[in-house]
């Protein structure tokens, strides 16, 4: 773990929704702090706030009580403009559903992102057959999503989160909706990219067996986090 100034902090972060008429606590007081380069297992079951959580550290929405900051700067006290640059220059997302852009082949899907953040073309091309290269996929540049396979469209979406450097990956149960010899395979793909870049990274699942692969688990339990001991 890097003894420096952690990537991302979650201070007292609460999350409540109204529902029937009832109020539900999904997160109670989450405190969380992931440094530059650790990779930390978010474990709990279906339902438990994982989402709820990785929406709060990726600035998705508001709503949220408590202290964010990301990259040093307070997320919770920055305006729209301003939480959308954080967003921009420091994360990076991978979801269970890969939601690429189905107009547009693999390097396209992740060019696209780096051309937002002002990337030259060229340069972005660059990095886009890089990381896909990384993958495995440097014969599958010009496919299109519907023309890959399950596995081969979620290595796209890990390139695509990677593309413009992220300090920090936020991935929600990323290999969720593939088998597990596939979900194997894209896993350890992605820790080693995400090791290689030197990025941090807080990957949600409820498989126990593969948050042990992280640098850490911790464990999202009756709205807290608690360290988690096999």
């Amino acid at each position: 773990m890097n003894s420096g100034a952690p990537v991302v902090s979650l201070r007292n972060v609460t999350r409540s929704f109204i529902q029937g008429g009832t109020r539900i606590d999904v997160l109670r007081g989450v405190n969380l702090e992931v440094m530059s380069g650790e990779i930390v297992a978010l474990l709990g079951p279906s339902g438990s706030g994982k989402s709820t959580m990785l929406q709060a550290v990726g600035l998705l929405e508001g709503g949220f009580g408590g202290e964010i900051t990301i990259a040093g700067a307070r997320a919770d006290q920055s305006d729209s403009r301003a939480r959308t640059v954080l967003r921009r220059n420091h994360l990076g997302f991978v979801y269970q559903f890969h939601h690429l852009l189905p107009d547009f082949d693999a390097r396209e899907n992740v060019v696209l992102p780096q051309l937002v953040a002002g990337k030259p073309r060229a340069e972005a091309e660059a990095r886009a057959e890089e990381l896909l290269g990384a993958l495995g996929l440097a014969q599958r540049l010009d496919h299109r999503p519907s023309q890959l396979s399950g596995g081969e469209q979620q290595r796209v979406a890990v390139a695509r989160a990677l593309a413009n450097r992220p300090d920090l990956v936020l991935a929600d149960e990323p290999t969720g909706n593939l088998d597990e010899q596939t979900a194997d395979k894209v896993l350890d793909q992605f820790l080693a990219l995400v090791r290689g870049t030197g990025s941090a990274a807080l990957i949600a699942t409820h498989n126990e067996r593969l948050a042990a692969q992280m640098d850490r688990v911790v464990r999202l339990h009756d709205g807290l986090l608690e360290e988690f001991r096999a």
